[in-house]
């Protein structure tokens, strides 16, 4: 398989503050770059010409022209690209126009970075199956649509001070936990101290990929408890 350049993204998406949020989000899995945002379809419509980037990560209510009809005139228009939705729309009419209109994924707000991880890994493993000219297999197919999805990346931007596999040996504890655990039984369950259990255990309450919870014990004293995000 040849190397991949950078997969470009326009993201649209009118909320400033969830722009910058899904951005970093992007941006944290390696091989995506976002080369551009815009606040309304419209906009969005005119960067896309202009830029043509690979993907499209859309929001749908917008001020203006909402994502439903910016995705009904990239197709109307035969633009190639893919999108991705990522929008607070829950209803069955609106994913059904989404995926009709042939939407790549739709994630619902709020997620976490899991998820929009898990679906550019997806489209990263489409995109190059499909991008070169020629032919494919079945199995290349299913290969892409049916595969485990790989596990969370967790080598880039790591802080100073943690590495790639104390980080994975805790994602895998607490992925085989049903309840919430504190960082002393984190750290005995996989042999490190308290104190570097919770330095990992904080960078990953801050990325998205496990959630906090404060319990109280029976003297009053409160008690961070940890439980991977499903």
């Amino acid at each position: 398989m040849k190397v991949m350049s950078e997969i470009t993204v326009l993201l649209i998406e009118d909320d400033p503050m969830v722009q910058e949020i899904n951005k970093a989000f992007i941006e944290k899995v390696k091989g995506f770059k976002v080369i551009a945002t815009a606040s309304n379809g419209t906009e969005g419509l005119k960067q896309i010409k202009k830029l043509k980037p690979q993907l499209v990560v859309l929001d749908i209510y917008m001020p203006g022209q909402d994502g439903i009809e910016t995705l009904q005139q990239i197709r109307v228009e035969k633009i190639e690209l893919d999108v991705i939705v990522i929008t607070a729309a829950n209803d069955l009419q609106t994913i059904r126009a989404m995926l009709q209109n042939g939407a790549f994924d739709y994630i619902i707000k709020p997620f976490n970075y899991e998820r929009i991880h898990k679906a550019l890994e997806k489209y990263r493993a489409y995109y190059s199956t499909v991008s070169p000219s020629g032919s494919v297999t079945q199995k290349d197919l299913d290969d892409v649509f049916f595969s485990e999805p790989r596990q969370l990346q967790v080598s880039v931007d790591l802080p100073k001070g943690l590495n790639e596999l104390t980080l994975k040996q805790i994602q895998s504890f607490l992925q085989n936990q049903s309840e919430a655990k504190s960082a002393e039984e984190v750290a005995e369950g996989i042999g490190i101290a308290r104190v570097t259990a919770r330095r990992y255990l904080d960078y990953l309450v801050k990325n998205g990929s496990i959630q906090m919870d404060i319990q109280y014990g029976t003297i009053g004293r409160p008690v961070n408890r940890y439980l991977l995000k499903k």
